[in-house]
């Protein structure tokens, strides 16, 4: 992203943002509340778009494009509050998932479970992620826990080159964030991936670099090491 900037009214949200990502890169946002985490994010997925300034995503200008043209080249995001349908089952979820990148997404004509496909795609997903004694089990009956992992699982599902995770671990309990973590880090390194963590051991431990943003600007960024003797980072926000 180039000269980035978005205005709600007389606040500025996000000033002048430059920041530029490598293919299998691992990068964590990081920042106060208000910072303008989430409000980025928008922008590079096309939830909202800028005041000002460009968007590249693969070498192509993807400005002017809707989220879901952005997610047909690639990208797939998860959200701070879980985005799962709680009154279907743990395996429609994961159908829904997998139907999104498939042709059979545009018939409506057909059940989804007709398109043997989509079906064996599908229990392959959840038998490699131990959750095909679970596949007909309600989402609303999951921990948050496991919402969130059945978020992420979903998201992969799309089979994205290019991963927004905004904080993947909120709420969770020790144990859920660790086995959050456990999958975030075993993600393969082709796919690109860009979280948004409160959570400081978290982002430490996932990120391989790290951007600061404060009032919607860059303070920081850098490798962990850096980012943790910066003075400014430890003033404003690591303590």
């Amino acid at each position: 992203m180039h000269s980035l900037s978005k205005s709600f009214g007389g606040l500025r949200a996000i000033r002048d943002v430059s920041l530029g990502i490598e293919e299998g890169e691992r990068r964590a946002i990081i920042g106060p509340n208000g910072a303008g985490k989430t409000t980025l994010f928008n922008l590079i997925s096309g939830f909202l778009f800028p005041s000002s300034g460009h968007i590249y995503l693969f070498g192509s200008d993807v400005t002017n494009l809707q989220a879901h043209q952005r997610a047909a080249l690639g990208m797939a995001r998860t959200f701070q509050v879980t985005n799962l349908f709680p009154a279907l089952t743990l395996f429609e979820n994961i159908l829904l998932g997998v139907q999104a990148i498939k042709r059979a997404r545009l018939c409506f004509y057909r059940p989804v479970r007709s398109f043997r496909e989509i079906i064996l795609e599908a229990e392959r997903i959840l038998k490699e992620w131990n959750l095909w004694e679970q596949r007909e089990v309600l989402l609303k009956n999951l921990s948050h826990g496991e919402q969130r992992q059945i978020e992420v699982i979903m998201a992969l599902a799309t089979k994205p080159r290019l991963l927004l995770l905004d904080e993947p671990t909120a709420g969770l309990s020790s144990a859920e964030t660790a086995s959050v973590t456990s999958i975030i880090k075993g993600l393969p390194h082709e796919i690109t991936t860009i979280l948004i963590e409160h959570d400081m051991d978290v982002a430490f431990e996932i990120a391989e670099n790290i951007t600061v943003l404060h009032f919607g600007s860059i303070l920081a960024e850098g490798s962990l090491e850096q980012i943790k003797k910066n003075p400014k980072v430890t003033e404003i926000y690591l303590g």
